[in-house]
């Protein structure tokens, strides 16, 4: 009986054999495709989620702020290709001055509404995070139509994207010290965040680059969809970060001089210039800073256009000035988290005055490898000085009134850039001569601002002692 039953099973095996080593060789080409992404995310999930990020909720906000630079190169490779490099040069410098009088000018009104608006909604940080992204999402589908069309709506919509993209860091910055890890200094958090980021963006840009070659809109079909997955990405945030327990509002010395003498003693909100002279300076060193940033990208992208690096095309003198800046915001950003117990005074000094070095050498002597090094210091000069400008807020600023204190001087770095990249469209395409005003922007921060960073450095170091 045995013997006939073992007859019978392997008879049966021997009929389903075929199908189960097809069946079992679909399965390990799955496992083979699967796992490259599946690892990816194990792996990219590890790092974001270290050191107690995963617990508290900070990997997640990492992840999103990927999510938010990958989207937003997809965005600027559209917008670049179809404002700047599609006309000839003359014809751009006009269509790229009208695009930042439609867009960034109108931008600077808009934007110091941002901040009181978005501290009005404390309770729905998520909610607004999602919005911003939901908004991009709906007007990068404005935009490819646009693109397709040459019709007028380009810029509005440009302009929508710009001060949602805002909004969405205004309510970042309110939210990590929501999300800190235990032991988690707020630049180091910050550092992480600002480097997920850079990372995703020069991950996204050669793919937004290749969507480009299949169509002009296409960028922005892409750009729509990852929108939409930071969308549903913005509520898995914990609930912690709708809290407003312990916060109120922050206002800058110029919102201070709108409140007269019952109406300020009523608000009793202390603003920057109140809670210690340090964060003043600061927030004008990195506006210098970001003034040449604006001026660089603007000023460089018509001059190398007309006037590429030697023996390369314009296209590729762009690129190769963008790697270096990148590359040094992203050591710089590395740097800063590194640095984060020194005193942030004597980092921003320092740096600022390395940008300044830099940039006279490269306006005297200027030359291809010069512009290129330039690139890289200034980035990594403005990433180091922002982690120190967050250090200094998160020192000297009470837990209040913190929140607030970072979207509002986010919001005057963001006027500082589009005030260098209007001047950078306005200049003569002499190397020298622009390089050297881009110095004189950091000089006039630099030396305003220097005496009074050290002065405040001195006497926390003598209490330390």
């Amino acid at each position: 009986m045995n013997v006939v039953a073992a007859a019978d099973r392997e008879k049966e095996s021997d009929r389903g054999g075929g199908s189960g080593r097809v069946g079992g060789a679909v399965r390990a080409v799955g496992r083979a495709l699967h796992l490259p992404v599946t690892g990816a995310a194990r792996g990219i999930r590890k790092v974001t989620h270290a050191h107690g990020a995963g617990e508290s909720g900070l990997g997640k906000l990492i992840e999103l702020h990927a999510v938010n630079g990958a989207g937003d190169v997809m965005v600027t490779v559209a917008l670049a290709s179809t404002v700047f490099f599609s006309v000839p040069t003359d014809e751009a410098r006009g269509r790229v001055a009208l695009y930042l009088a439609i867009t960034m000018a109108p931008f600077t009104v808009l934007a110091p509404v941002v901040g009181p608006l978005l501290d009005r909604l404390p309770h729905g940080r998520r909610a607004a995070m999602a919005g911003a992204m939901l908004a991009r999402a709906l007007l990068a589908l404005v935009i490819s139509g646009a693109v397709a069309s040459g019709s007028l709506e380009l810029y509005p919509a440009a302009l929508g994207v710009l001060v949602a993209s805002k909004a969405y860091g205004v309510v970042r910055s309110a939210v990590v010290p929501r999300l800190l890890p235990p032991r988690f200094s707020l630049v180091k958090a910050n550092s992480r965040v600002t480097l997920a980021g850079l990372l995703a963006t020069g991950a996204a840009a050669p793919v937004a680059a290749g969507l480009h070659t299949v169509g002009d809109p296409w960028p922005l079909y892409g750009a729509f969809v990852i929108f939409a997955a930071g969308t549903f990405l913005s509520f898995t945030l914990p609930p912690v970060v709708d809290s407003a327990k312990g916060e109120d509002v922050a206002l800058l010395a110029a919102d201070e001089q709108h409140l007269r003498g019952a109406d300020r003693a009523q608000a009793r909100r202390p603003g920057l210039r109140t809670v210690g002279p340090a964060v003043t300076h600061a927030l004008g060193a990195n506006a210098a800073l970001r003034c040449l940033s604006g001026f660089l990208i603007f000023f460089l992208a018509f001059l190398l256009r007309e006037h590429p690096l030697t023996g390369q095309s314009a296209a590729v003198s762009l690129g190769i000035v963008g790697a270096a800046a990148g590359t040094g915001n992203a050591l710089g950003t590395a740097v800063g988290a590194w640095l984060r117990s020194r005193a942030p005074e004597i980092i921003i000094v320092t740096v600022v005055a390395v940008v300044l070095g830099a940039a006279l050498v490269a306006g005297v002597f200027f030359g291809a490898f010069l512009v290129a090094c330039l690139a890289a210091v200034a980035g990594f000069g403005q990433a180091l000085a922002k982690l120190a400008l967050d250090a200094l807020i998160q020192r000297d600023v009470p837990e209040l009134v913190r929140t607030s204190a970072f979207a509002r001087s986010e919001t005057l770095l963001q006027m500082a850039w589009v005030f260098g990249g209007a001047v950078g469209i306005v200049m003569p395409l002499n190397g020298t001569v622009g390089l050297l005003v881009g110095a004189a922007f950091v000089a006039v921060g630099w030396l305003a601002t220097a005496r009074g960073l050290l002065a405040s450095a001195r006497p926390r170091r003598a209490r330390v002692a």
